[in-house]
Formats: C-alpha cells, sequence, structure tokens
C-alpha cells in the first residue's frame, strides 16, 4: 500500500543562543539575530515518516514548512534523510502569526496538497514550547489526531496504531486514516544524511533561493525538476486574510527573558537520614519544592 505522508517541519531559532536582540519590540521572535536549526522533534516525526516509506513501497513523504523562504534549508535537508521533496509556505503576511494562525495557514496548505494518508509533526517547537499547532491542524482538517506519539506499530487495513509515551507510563491506541500524528523527542532518532541523496540533493531550493546559486549550477537547476522546492504565498492555498499572521493572532508576547541559573551557594551534608530529613525541611520552608 502506497501512502501520502505529509510531514510538517519547522526552522526554529536556536534556543540555546538567545541573546538581548532575540526579540523585536512588536513581541515577535528577531529571527534574524539567532541561529537557524531543523526543530529536534520534527526531525522524530521525519524517522517515523521515512520508516512507513521504506515499509510501503510506493510512498512519498512531503514536507511543509512555513517560515522564511530560506526555511527551505530544513526541506532539503530532509531530502538528504530520504523525504521526497516538500513546500515552503512563505508570505509576509503570515509574518508574526502565533499559533492559531499558524495552524489555520498550515491546514490550508494541506488542503492544497490533498489526499494525505497521515500527517506527522513533532509534538512541538522549541521556540514556543506549546504543543498547540499539531492538535490544532487535526481540528481545522476534521481528523482524529494522536498526540505523545513514541513509535508508529502498524499502519494497515485504514488504520495506524500507534504507541504513546504519556507521563506516567506508555499507551497504545489506534486511530483511522486520514489523520494527524505528533511525535515525541523519547522516539527513535533521526536517521543521518545519506552521502547519495546529499551529492543529489546539494543544490536543491526553493525559486527565491535560485538567485544565489552560481551561474552554472542555475543550468543544473533548470534541467533538474526534482531540485525544485516549491514555494506558495497565503493566496495560493486561499488563505482568508484575517486568519494569518498578526491580524489572526489573538495571542500576543511581552517579553522573552534569557534565565541563567548560577550557584551562589553550597552545603554539604553528612551521610545520614538525620541530614536529608533537614534539608529537605529547609527546602519545603524556603518553597524550593513543595
Amino acid at each position: 500500500m502506497s501512502l501520502n505522508i505529509v510531514v510538517l517541519a519547522k526552522q526554529v531559532p536556536d534556543t540555546r543562543n538567545v541573546g538581548k536582540d532575540a526579540m523585536k519590540e512588536d513581541g515577535t521572535i528577531n529571527r534574524a539575530a539567532l541561529p537557524a536549526i531543523f526543530n529536534p522533534e520534527d526531525l522524530n516525526a521525519l524517522e517515523q515518516a521515512l520508516r512507513l516509506k521504506d515499509a510501503n513501497p510506493g510512498s512519498t513523504v512531503t514536507v511543509l514548512t512555513m517560515g522564511l523562504p530560506r526555511a527551505s534549508e530544513v526541506i532539503r535537508e530532509a531530502m538528504f534523510r530520504g523525504a521526497d521533496g516538500g513546500i515552503v509556505l512563505t508570505d509576509r503576511a503570515l509574518g508574526g502569526a502565533d499559533t492559531l494562525a499558524t495552524s489555520y495557514s498550515l491546514a490550508q496548505a494541506v488542503k492544497k496538497i490533498g489526499n494525505a494518508d497521515i500527517i506527522l509533526g513533532g509534538r512541538q517547537a522549541i521556540d514556543g514550547d506549546t504543543a498547540q499547532v499539531g492538535p490544532q491542524i487535526a481540528e481545522k482538517l476534521g481528523m482524529p489526531q494522536v498526540t505523545y506519539a513514541e513509535e508508529i506499530l502498524d499502519l494497515s487495513n485504514g488504520h495506524v496504531t500507534v504507541k504513546r509515551r504519556l507521563e506516567n507510563g506508555v499507551e497504545t491506541v489506534k486511530a483511522p486514516l486520514p489523520c494527524v500524528v505528533t511525535v515525541n523527542g523519547s522516539a527513535a532518532e533521526c536517521r543521518p544524511r545519506n552521502a547519495v541523496r546529499v551529492m543529489k540533493y546539494k543544490y536543491a531550493t526553493s525559486p527565491s533561493g535560485v538567485a544565489s546559486l552560481p551561474e552554472n549550477i542555475k543550468e543544473i537547476y533548470g534541467n533538474r525538476p526534482e531540485l525544485h522546492i516549491q514555494e506558495w504565498s497565503a493566496a495560493d492555498v486561499q488563505a482568508d486574510p484575517a486568519q494569518i499572521g498578526m491580524p489572526g493572532s489573538p495571542t500576543k508576547v511581552k517579553n522573552i527573558v534569557n534565565v541563567v541559573f548560577t550557584a551562589k551557594e553550597n552545603l554539604r551534608l553528612e551521610n545520614n537520614d538525620e541530614a536529608i530529613e533537614n534539608l529537605v525541611k529547609e527546602l519545603l520552608a524556603n518553597h524550593t519544592i513543595g
């Protein structure tokens, strides 16, 4: 059985390096001031998609991302690992979107892709940590959803069976297709780049990136459709201007603070129960715990 698999991926700022310029005055992230990386849990989702592709000959994996034109970098990275291609949803009108506006825009793009059997994405992105976009997309598409997925155990007879990693244990659930599955960071790590695919797709880019290619590579790009990463605008996915970007975002970020924990003092304990009990009482008294 061949599958039409869509993977939701995001190019995110590396939040391990948040500085004073990380936020703009309007409350949006200054992405130009931070290194951009492939959202970690989206890589876990990509691996689950590639395993489905391996198990179902003839299947395709399409990566969908929303962001600046340079977000095509995550699609190219996914192609190095086994994805077939992808789409960058990019438009100035989409800028500043919160999870509600983002999920609406991505849902519109999934509708345009059409006939998706399963949509996979990371549980959450490290620049927001909300875990809202995947479930909201499922709701907007009217699809069942499975969250906190750790492994896709089976996909057959129009259903997918998923192992979920929850706070207090593991759960196995079955859902009808098509559906949306969000994947935990505890799932299998994504496979490494394939050297042959790196050589084949190293010049894959979106229309916005063609101008930066050397002249001899532009000719190669023009003759090889597999290098073409699509770019869609808000109009291409028939998005309602009132539901995208800043106008469609009821959530506003007031401030971003980079918190660094430093040790100011230390306490040496004797190796006995009384010392440990006294420490616990002290931590409870100053509300460090409890």
